[in-house]
């Protein structure tokens, strides 16, 4: 691949968008090579994905004007679909994912960090949505995504003005869950996900796709859905052996994700 460095430690994956000299930018490039490396992970390993850009100036400035300056309609909602593709198997991939935001998460940037389940961010990290500015809406799932997780009037100001978020304030809206010092952030997100892989992979795997499906339907269907894949984890090996720890006052077993 030209664009993505892919590095796994454990049980946990490092994927770096790679694209330094045009602020990690998004092209078809790009997003193929994401899909593809996406599509690779293999899951009975990584119990955790870290996504970050290269260098730190930028996690992604945005996807690439240059390519999109001359679309067509057409053209225009076939590049959209192609990112949303991309970024809905992120959001929906069984295993968490944590965005390392390290500098500008602009337009596709910001999209890309929604898409993951957890947001970290750089002392510099600026986050935005400055489509309205070019002429154009988001396209990746901004319009959709920004409004679920920060208030709606904010993510409406950044949507129609193109307002960009520093990272204190993204903090304080909800959009991350901390901010570092540059030097500090990836270690920081690969201490988090040390201690996600930690714990045992399917109890992760089922509240992921708790919250996700649950946060679609009506709180009775939530419910509904949490109590199955609540049921679903006392077949597993890792349950009995969680339980028999903690009642022998034993330390937690390492989890085998069965």
């Amino acid at each position: 691949m030209n664009y993505i460095q892919y590095e796994q430690k454990d049980a946990i994956a490092v994927l770096t968008i790679s694209r330094e000299k045009a602020l990690n930018a998004l092209n078809s490039e790009v997003l193929g090579e994401l899909d593809a490396a996406i599509d690779a992970i293999d899951l009975d390993t990584v119990r955790c994905l870290i996504i970050t850009g290269a260098g730190q100036k930028s996690f992604v400035a945005g996807a690439d004007i240059g390519e999109m300056s001359t679309l067509t309609k057409e053209e225009g909602e076939a590049f959209g679909k192609k990112g949303n593709d991309v970024f809905r198997k992120i959001e929906t991939l069984p295993i968490p994912v944590i965005a390392a935001v390290n500098g500008f998460a602009l337009g596709g940037g910001c999209e890309l960090s929604m898409s993951c389940d957890i947001r970290l961010a750089s002392e510099n990290a600026v986050f935005g949505q400055p489509e309205t500015g070019l002429g154009i809406t988001p396209g990746f799932g901004g319009t959709q995504r920004l409004a679920r997780i920060i208030p709606v009037g904010k993510a409406k100001e950044m949507l129609y003005a193109g307002t960009k978020v520093k990272a204190a304030e993204a903090l304080t809206l909800g959009l991350v869950n901390a901010v570092y010092p540059s030097e500090e952030l990836l270690p920081a997100a690969e201490k988090l996900a040390g201690k996600i892989a930690r714990n045992a992979p399917i109890a992760v795997r089922a509240s992921k796709k708790a919250v996700n499906d649950g946060l679609q339907v009506s709180i009775d269907e939530g419910i509904a859905i949490e109590e199955k894949l609540f049921g679903s984890c006392f077949e597993s090996a890792d349950q009995r052996n969680g339980m028999a720890a903690f009642l022998n006052k034993e330390k937690a077993p390492a989890f085998q994700n069965k």
